[in-house]
């Protein structure tokens, strides 16, 4: 199934094993509405589909490397399969690191009432939540099973390290050693600066079509 391919994908990059650069654009068939999206790397794209995969690739120009991150296809598909393109984020990975959390945290109750928690909610499964003083960090499964993180730091709290230190702190608390995935917009470079100082590393772009509505 296009789930487990898809997971075994996203376990191969987070081991910097990428796929090769050669101009593939693999249709999966999904394993879970939650894989369903378009995941491109170095000239090499995935796309995770329950569209017939004749009619997808005949929406792409040929050699155009680019074509499947493009907003005229992905606007196609997401007319075709009746879901709508969530951002186009930048996708990066990190391992986990022993000890605690360079920062103190206090775990948040299960449906705590916090906006990013609520958000989380509905894009993940187990998803868990962290506070301190000035942001928070989450914890939850999203594609194809995988771990992924987001933080929040409040605006009085911001330009001194914290977002940093809880990108960071997400790789001290996920479970059972595996890696952790963070999906961020590109224009947020707060953001993207925050996970690359706390050693994520840059695996592609991500393009997920959620459930219109």
């Amino acid at each position: 199934m296009g789930g487990h391919r898809l997971a075994s994908l996203l376990d191969a990059v987070a081991a910097g094993r990428f796929p090769d650069p050669d101009g593939t654009v693999a249709v999966w068939p999904p394993l879970s509405v939650r894989d369903c999206g378009v995941f491109a790397f170095t000239a090499h794209s995935v796309i995770c589909t329950d569209a017939d995969p004749a009619w997808v690739r005949g929406q792409l120009p040929a050699r155009d490397l680019g074509a499947p991150m493009l907003p005229p296809f992905l606007a196609a598909l997401a007319a075709r399969t009746g879901r709508r393109v969530n951002a186009i984020d930048l996708s990066c990975v990190a391992g986990p690191l022993d000890g605690p959390p360079p920062v103190r945290l206090t775990r948040l109750p299960a449906g705590d009432a916090h906006p990013r928690v609520a958000r989380a909610l509905r894009y993940r499964d187990d998803v868990m939540a962290w506070q301190a003083p000035g942001g928070v960090v989450l914890l939850g499964r999203g594609v194809a099973g995988r771990w992924e993180a987001a933080v929040e730091v409040d605006p009085g709290h911001r330009d001194g390290g914290l977002g940093r230190e809880l990108a960071r702190a997400a790789r001290h608390l996920v479970p059972g050693g595996t890696p952790v995935w963070a999906q961020i917009s590109p224009g947020n470079a707060a953001s993207v600066r925050a996970f690359l100082a706390a050693g994520f590393r840059p695996a592609g772009a991500e393009a997920l079509l959620v459930p219109a509505g």
